[in-house]
């Protein structure tokens, strides 16, 4: 299976796609909206992307791509997000004087950078890719913050592991298929749906209300604004459910109640890895 991902090889997505499928052949593609055309014009069999940092939030890009592009999630996986300072082979950490990585990441590793205020945090577009970055350009006195994937893939030495603030960091991921290609997961135990409510008062109370009735377990809840239409939104929730029927019985029950429904996919709830 040929999967995309957002990002250079080495990735965290790449982690989370050879978790996923051990044996997949990954396409590093730079922007999330081109991993979907590779995707939707079957360039790729799949996709594997974030959608929830568990301190960040969620990826909302990703949420909208969903929603216009025909396909499904097929499957989702959890990964434990572990930061480390990654300079070239014989640096010493206190030649390091800038810190290249994606913001998300820097934001994650406040103390770190707070404890050595030599080091200059600058932005990048990946957090692999400033391992790329700086393997290519043999810079001794900067340093990236990704994975220890990244600092193998690359040839790189780690100088500090384990630098997040936070060790219950966790980013969930989705793999992402064309619709008419999904594979239905008889075992699934949770949904991912969108929709849209009339504007007007009371109509996402009823549209919670229903599924509310049924007993569903409503584990998430995410709003983005309806392009072209100022102060509309559409909403994007996580359900558990008990079997396809009672999933099929949700879509049928919002359906009532508003003027759109998409079901994103059907999938079993992926488990939090420890340690």
């Amino acid at each position: 299976m040929k999967i995309a991902i957002q990002g250079e090889a080495g990735s965290f997505s790449h982690e989370a796609a050879m978790k996923l499928v051990p044996e997949a052949e990954i396409a590093p593609i730079a922007l999330s909206a081109d991993v979907f055309k590779a995707l939707s014009e079957g360039a790729v069999d799949a996709a594997v992307i974030p959608i929830e940092n568990s301190l960040a939030g969620s990826v909302l890009e990703h949420f909208d791509l969903l929603l216009t592009h025909d396909v499904r999630v097929e499957r989702e996986t959890l990964l434990r997000i572990r930061h480390n300072l990654i300079a070239l082979e014989g640096v010493e950490i206190g030649k390091i004087d800038r810190v290249f990585s994606h913001p998300v990441a820097l934001a994650q590793c406040r103390r770190f950078l707070a404890a050595h205020p030599a080091m200059t945090a600058l932005a990048a577009y990946d957090t692999a890719g400033s391992v790329k970055q700086l393997v290519e350009s043999r810079d001794r006195r900067a340093a990236a913050i990704a994975s220890e994937a990244a600092a193998r893939y690359y040839g790189a030495q780690i100088l500090a592991a384990g630098i997040e603030d936070n060790a219950e960091n966790y980013t969930r991921f989705f793999l992402v298929r064309r619709a008419a290609e999904a594979v239905a997961d008889a075992g699934a135990n949770k949904i991912s749906l969108a929709f849209s409510v009339e504007h007007r008062p009371g109509s996402l109370v009823s549209a919670l209300s229903a599924m509310a009735f049924m007993g569903l377990n409503l584990t998430k809840i995410e709003s983005r604004p309806v392009h072209g239409k100022p102060w509309e939104y559409i909403f994007y929730v996580d359900c558990k459910i008990q079997s396809a029927e009672e999933a099929a019985r949700a879509v049928e029950a919002l359906m009532r109640h508003c003027s759109m429904v998409k079901e994103l996919g059907s999938y079993q709830e992926a488990e939090t890895e420890k340690g």
